[in-house]
């Protein structure tokens, strides 16, 4: 260990063993929609991971002002994401937001309080909203479907699996420092 960094960095202080992962061994030979699909629950278990354990206080501390970012903020924000892309652009649907509105566009993470029926509530959303992509993404006939986003025009379903791992593997970086912060967790 290099000097002055602190012991709560070490491999030990790691969330899980390797072969109690449940992001491990996932198929390696899929096709293109299998992969994806792969990725983003892999991606949305880190999330899961790093807020695990987690009462409504610490959910819902923030990382640094002025920032309002917190884990319960991101599962807020990824439930906005998950129903933005799939339910709006690529369904067509008229969903509005859970958690931001027009006069309040960081709702998700203002929003994200210490509150253990907000926590409750969130998990409910970003579960519901999950869901309806697994569906839709299984449902679809092809990744060429394509859906209209407002500001880019036509945009493919692979393009949005695609971003949705980017989405969450950004967040996710933003997890594994909020959860650091919190008790030391590290890692995965």
């Amino acid at each position: 260990m290099m000097a002055g960094m602190s012991g709560s960095s070490r491999r030990a202080d790691m969330f899980i063993d390797l072969e109690d992962d449940p992001r491990e061994n996932g198929p390696s030979l899929g096709d293109e929609r299998t992969t994806l699909a792969e990725y983003l629950r892999c991606q949305r278990l880190t999330l899961e991971l790093k807020c695990s354990g987690l009462d409504a206080a610490d959910l819902a501390r923030r990382s640094v002002e002025p920032s309002t970012m917190s884990l319960l903020g991101l599962v807020r924000h990824m439930a906005e994401v998950e129903r933005g892309w799939f339910r709006r652009v690529m369904a067509g649907q008229d969903a509005p937001p859970h958690f931001c509105s027009d006069t309040d566009r960081d709702g998700d993470f203002d929003g994200g309080v210490p509150d253990r029926e907000i926590v409750t509530e969130a998990w409910k959303v970003w579960r519901a909203e999950c869901a309806f992509t697994d569906r839709f993404v299984a449902e679809a006939p092809d990744l060429d479907v394509t859906g209209n986003d407002p500001w880019q025009g036509p945009v493919s379903l692979r393009e949005v699996l695609v971003h949705m791992v980017e989405e969450y593997a950004r967040h996710n970086g933003h997890a594994d420092l909020l959860r650091e912060r919190i008790d030391g967790r590290v890692g995965q």
